[in-house]
């Protein structure tokens, strides 16, 4: 029973390690701001290629 409850422990521990990597691993300065949105909304789409020429 020891040894389950030894094994369990150890689980959580590596899970919580692996979390814990992932989490506080990336840039040194934390995420790249995200630009502000300047009005994109009313952009037209891009037209579709011209067909080539024969």
């Amino acid at each position: 029973m020891g040894l389950i409850l030894l094994e369990a422990l150890l689980a959580l521990v590596l899970l919580i390690a692996i979390v814990w990597w992932t989490m506080f691993s990336g840039r040194k300065g934390g995420e790249l701001p995200v630009p502000p949105a300047s009005g994109d909304d009313d952009r037209k789409p891009p037209s579709p290629p011209s067909p080539p020429a024969a």
